[in-house]
């Protein structure tokens, strides 16, 4: 919120200058850096410091020119179907951001414990990380679907998206056999219980693609990705409750390829549920129109918010009812087995922070949402709107986010072998942290300024 306010009163951030690049770095990454640390376990205080400037930012003179009148109207039918969104790339952006983030610092003391991976039960910080990572890419997912449902494109045939989809697969396994080796080869530390002994999480990204592809097969009997998802916690969930599943994930030994990768090979059903849900979220938010019934976009916007409220109320309730003792399953959420209640804490809460980003955007940025040039918005292009209701940051993390996960893994692992990490102080550990989140945000502000995009 407050680099909204800067950007909304002031435009502070439309020169692109070393100044509003080092500021957007400190409030959308430090910031986060400081909430998972120093400030971890007082989250109030650090909330009313960043909050406490708005106030201040409001009651000076807004630096804001006045929307001229557009010259020409420009007609609703050129405009893009699927506009990029500003409160889209806040989420993706600030979820890259603290993923890249807790990977290293994990490896601190100055990280709480409570917010790392739990072993079996529970949740934390880290583990809806890993989720909402694989939600994410799920809504990226649906810009596809939307294309071809616009073209009027029938069912594409199987065989040709187990094709596609083995194209988009095979960058994903490589960097999963990369990681295998590097991490057996350099003898680097690693939690067997997480995904297996070989398994890593590449791997569930890259196998996600074409069981996505078979299960648009579904989508013809049950033409709801939600509804997919849903089916698929639950029948793995039936799985895990009434056969021996569940104790030869936890508890089996490791005998063979299969049993010491069990971890893996059966969270991926989960994983790929919570793929179908970010898929459904998607087909809502990415569109520019979603009712029929709404005349401008203000309705638009409105009919979106509405929307978006009632899916996280509805992924929470359903949330609640898989966990409550008295009046549910009472089920433990399990990031390691995937399980439903896991699955469905992971759909709430990326639905309810999609809820939250799009209010703020509403709130500061109302002309972000404005279907045309003549709709009050000073005649400015919506490439022009949306930079300036973007932080450059976000914007640089949700370009490239697969390589810049990976190349913070890359310096996480140099970290590691370098440095007794956990025998470093607060203070070490904070200027370790900081110089590594410098070093990440500057190559991914790099490849965005010199407008190169790498699609793995």
């Amino acid at each position: 919120m407050l680099w909204s306010a800067l950007q909304s009163r002031q435009s502070f951030f439309s020169a692109r200058t070393p100044l509003s690049y080092a500021v957007d770095f400190l409030l959308n990454v430090g910031a986060i850096l400081l909430a998972t640390t120093v400030y971890a376990n007082t989250p109030l205080l650090l909330n009313g410091l960043l909050l406490a400037p708005v106030a201040v930012i409001y009651a000076l003179p807004t630096t804001q020119k006045k929307a001229k009148p557009p010259a020409k109207k420009t007609q609703s039918a050129t405009l893009n179907p699927f506009p990029k969104k500003p409160f889209l790339t806040t989420y993706r952006g600030a979820m890259m951001v603290v993923t890249c983030l807790a990977i290293l610092a994990v490896d601190f003391r100055i990280f709480p414990r409570r917010l790392a991976k739990v072993e079996t039960w529970g949740t934390s910080l880290m583990d809806v990380g890993v989720g909402s990572f694989v939600f994410a890419a799920g809504l990226v997912a649906a810009r596809p679907v939307l294309k071809d449902r616009l073209a009027g494109k029938g069912a594409t045939p199987l065989s040709t998206r187990l094709y596609q989809s083995g194209r988009h697969s095979l960058p994903l396994i490589v960097l999963g056999l990369i990681r295998l080796y590097t991490v057996k080869g350099l003898d680097y530390a690693e939690h067997v219980t997480e995904y297996g002994v070989h398994w890593n999480f590449f791997f569930t990204l890259g196998f996600l693609p074409p069981f996505v592809a078979l299960f648009q097969s579904a989508f013809e009997y049950i033409p709801s990705y939600a509804g997919l998802a849903l089916l698929l916690g639950a029948a793995y969930q039936a799985a895990l409750k009434y056969t021996s599943l569940t104790h030869f994930i936890l508890l089996s030994d490791r005998t063979n390829l299969f049993s010491q990768n069990r971890e893996g090979i059966f969270s991926f059903f989960g994983y790929l549920a919570i793929f179908l849900a970010g898929q459904s979220a998607g087909l809502t938010v990415i569109p520019r129109n979603i009712s029929s019934t709404a005349r401008n976009s203000t309705e638009q916007r409105k009919a979106l918010l509405k929307t978006l409220a009632v899916w996280s109320a509805g992924w929470s309730v359903l949330f609640v009812l898989s966990t409550h003792w008295k009046y549910g399953l009472n089920l433990n959420v399990s990031r390691r087995l995937a399980n439903l209640p896991y699955i469905l804490w992971i759909a709430a809460f990326n639905t309810t922070q999609l809820t939250a980003f799009c209010l703020v955007e509403t709130l500061f940025f109302p002309a972000a949402y404005k279907s045309s040039t003549s709709e009050a918005s000073g005649g400015k292009s919506e490439e022009v709107i949306y930079k300036e209701s973007t932080s450059p940051v976000f914007e640089a993390y949700n370009r490239n986010g697969l390589p810049v996960f990976l190349l913070a893994n890359l310096l996480t692992g140099l970290v590691n072998l370098t440095v007794p990490t956990l025998e470093v102080g607060d203070l070490g550990a904070m200027g370790v942290l900081l110089g590594y989140a410098a070093v990440v945000t500057g190559v991914a502000v790099g490849l965005d300024v010199w407008d190169v995009s790498i699609k793995l």
